[in-house]
């Protein structure tokens, strides 16, 4: 009741009645599941293109199991809907990876993005792993570079190079007299430009040496120790050509005098390390400075005083198995971050840790095992400690604990230890039954992916495609039986069934065709949420350049999509207004007009070649056993739209009052909707009753609604009788008509 006015005005108030409006649900979601080439594993994912198909779950393969499959899928999608696929687990599948250590591991099966976060982000047992299970990723390599070093320092002697050369050992050189810049000043500083080994290499014979040194710090003589970072071609912050240099073991210090603790050496040549590093390609070179500018510190570390936490990480089709061409470039992902904690810039929440950012926007690879926290057999050394100490009174290059600079920490005050330039690639991916290349699934296996359709709340569609059968017929009959059985359950969708490959494919005899399509489809539920079609269209392949047989059941759920796109779905798909397949060349079995009769009296709907017309559906009969209206597509089709849509209008009206004007409201919104599909050829008629006739007393008294809807659909025409009738030149057309 409105408030009450006490001095004269305007009162406005609004109504709204619009809550629960019956709009028209359905999406053209069609469901299938099956062993394609690659994608997440046991779970459901959308794909709405062709080429997003291609980009998720790969290319046809030629086996008869795996194309057809994918062929059924991209059937259906040329007809306009939406597909949500289930990629079928098997046993036997597996993620190529780099394991730790040289070879992968046998055990890194990652089914999708929720297994990689529960079960793999912390794995032990592989570096890189690919994104999902299969061979397909086989050979493709992963590429990263940190700031390991800053310089390479080029060393030539006439004793053999040995001695002090050990990545982890110090190396200094003398500053005598330098000026030093400062803030309105300058200083002269005497003493040692310090530095760490972090990589070395000799010849064959042993007199000539490359070694990577990291900038860390000047020592004065008396002992003051300034950090500082690296700058090419700064005297005081890189080391010269000119430079005689001292190589100190983690026990002591050698401060230019040679003896047991280190040695000395003039520097020959010296460049700048990124310059020279290149991704490691088997048939190519690409050096990273053409990628991109050395990996450093992100700002979100700096600000929290930590340092050289970035890395750079590409994938790469190392020898073109993935898209045939050698070396292509699959993915970039620049100054990522070993910081836990670590966020881009600019950009409140998105995360930028290697592994986070590598599960949420690479759709090639996941990080697994910390390559940081321990001996990497993989590149045969040691982690890359992040520096040593020492003081004036006890000179003593220790090296600082591999775990302060440990990955995968928090950012505050971690000096994180770098790896350099390391390339993993991929081996070990496993496909389906016996491994690489084959793509077989077993019947429970196909079971268990179409049940992750079961639940309608969870998972909408429309339609649920057989797709190929299995092995034996009764399996196929088991898989088909499945499909009808979920749909009957959901109550919201439709399954379609082709026959077993074997009853229509290179058999020659178009009478034991027939007998096999009835003896497939004799045993299968009865139910009008299902589909029977008798055949395999033959279609080209243009990925394997061959033409193939492939199930119409991709196709027939097409037809409903297209024929509610272009009309409405309580339209036939059948016919040459609505029932022409998409890119059929010609069919496995073209039944005759004989044989057509015996099988739509049994359920099933011929797929024929009509002269004139093409390739197209020529029934609109629902797997139902027994005479009804629910035994025709468009009627089923037809109270799936209404039932759907109506049930969206009645959720609103749950915990609202059971009285007269909520039965009115929703009386009001049901019946302008039925008007409207009765505009548009749907209904002959319909009456919908919600009052005290059927919301009675003890209706009420149980907290019930009831709604009442008597509808008369529209039935489609599937014969048409045409009689010709001659008559004498003098008999009036009013005397016989009737008669005949």
């Amino acid at each position: 009741m409105a408030t009450p006015q006490l001095s004269p005005g305007v009162l406005i108030r609004e109504v709204d009645l619009t809550v629960g409006r019956a709009e028209n649900v359905l999406d053209n979601i069609g469901g299938i599941a099956g062993p394609f080439v690659k994608g997440p594993v046991d779970e459901v994912t959308q794909i709405n293109t062709s080429q997003q198909l291609i980009d998720f779950f790969g290319k046809p393969q030629s086996a008869n199991a795996q194309y057809e499959y994918w062929m059924t899928a991209s059937s259906f999608l040329s007809y306009g809907g939406v597909l949500k696929i289930v990629r079928t687990d098997d046993d036997n599948l597996n993620n190529a990876n780099a394991g730790v250590g040289i070879a992968s591991t046998t055990s890194a099966k990652i089914k999708s993005f929720d297994d990689y976060e529960a079960n793999f982000k912390t794995a032990t047992n592989f570096t890189y792993a690919s994104k999902n299970p299969g061979s397909w990723a086989n050979n493709l390599k992963v590429c990263t570079i940190d700031n390991a070093a800053d310089q390479t320092l080029g060393i030539t002697t006439d004793s053999p190079i040995t001695a002090g050369m050990i990545v982890g050992y110090g190396i200094t050189s003398a500053l005598s007299g330098v000026t030093i810049p400062g803030d309105g000043t300058t200083s002269t500083f005497t003493g040692y430009l310090k530095g760490i080994i972090t990589g070395v290499s000799t010849d064959a014979t042993g007199k000539s040496s490359t070694v990577d040194v990291k900038i860390l710090s000047r020592v004065s003589y008396a002992g003051t120790e300034t950090k500082i970072d690296y700058a090419e071609g700064d005297p005081n912050k890189s080391f010269e050509a000119s430079d005689t240099v001292f190589f100190v073991n983690n026990s002591g210090i050698n401060t230019g005098g040679g003896g047991a603790s280190g040695r000395s050496e003039p520097v020959a040549t010296q460049t700048d390390w990124y310059d020279s590093q290149t991704l490691g390609l088997t048939n190519g070179t690409v050096f990273w400075k053409s990628v991109a500018p050395k990996p450093v510190t992100s700002n979100f570390v700096a600000q929290r005083q930590g340092k050289n936490d970035a890395i750079h990480v590409v994938v790469v089709d190392d020898i073109g198995s993935i898209t045939g061409i050698q070396g292509n470039i699959l993915e970039t992902h620049l100054n990522l971050s070993k910081a836990k904690d670590a966020i881009a810039d600019g950009e409140t929440g998105k995360k930028t840790y290697y592994k986070d950012y590598l599960a949420l926007n690479s759709s090639q690879i996941y990080a697994g095992y910390n390559p940081s926290t321990a001996h990497d057999a993989y590149f045969n050394t040691t982690p890359i400690v992040n520096g040593f100490t020492g003081t004036s009174a006890s000179p003593n290059y220790t090296l600082i604990s591999v775990g302060d600079g440990l990955w995968g920490q928090d950012a505050q005050g971690i000096n994180y230890s770098s790896l350099g330039n390391v390339s993993y690639t991929f081996t070990g991916g496993k496909d389906y039954s016996s491994g690489t290349g084959n793509y077989t699934a077993a019947l429970g296996s196909l079971l268990t992916s179409y049940n992750l359709f079961e639940n309608r709340d969870d998972v909408a569609v429309d339609f649920l495609m057989m797709g190929p059968g299995c092995a034996t017929e009764a399996q196929s009959q088991a898989k088909a039986n499945l499909l009808i059985a979920l749909a009957g359950k959901r109550k919201d969708c439709m399954a379609t069934i082709s026959p077993h490959r074997a009853n229509v494919v290179n058999v020659t005899n178009p009478t034991t065709q027939t007998t096999n399509l009835l003896k497939f489809f004799s045993p299968l539920s009865s139910s009008s949420y299902a589909v029977f079609d008798s055949g395999y269209k033959y279609m080209f392949d243009r990925f394997n350049n061959e033409f193939r047989f492939v199930p119409c059941n991709g196709d027939i759920a097409g037809l409903m999509v297209r024929t509610g796109i272009f009309a409405f779905p309580w339209f036939s798909p059948a016919g040459q207004q609505r029932g022409i397949l998409n890119n059929a060349i010609k069919l496995a079995y073209s039944p005759s007009k004989d044989q057509r009769d015996l099988l739509y009296s049994s359920r099933i709907n011929a797929v024929i070649n009509q002269k004139g017309a093409g390739i197209l559906l020529f029934g609109d009969k629902t797997g139902l056993g027994y005479a009804s209206a629910f035994d025709r597509i468009n009627v089923r089709r037809l109270f799936l739209t209404i039932e759907q849509s109506l049930e969206g209008a009645a959720n609103a009206q749950l915990f609202e009052l059971n009285d007269v004007n909520t039965r009115s409201n929703f009386v009001n919104i049901v019946e302008p909707f039925l008007r409207d599909v009765q505009a548009k050829r749907g209904l002959f008629d319909f009456l919908v009753v919600c009052d005290e006739t059927n919301n009675t007393p003890d209706v009420i008294d149980n907290n019930e609604f009831r709604a009442d809807i008597f509808l008369k659909p529209t039935k489609s025409i599937n014969f048409v009788t045409l009689t010709f009738v001659a008559t004498r030149t003098g008999v009036s057309f009013e005397e016989v008509v009737g008669t005949v």
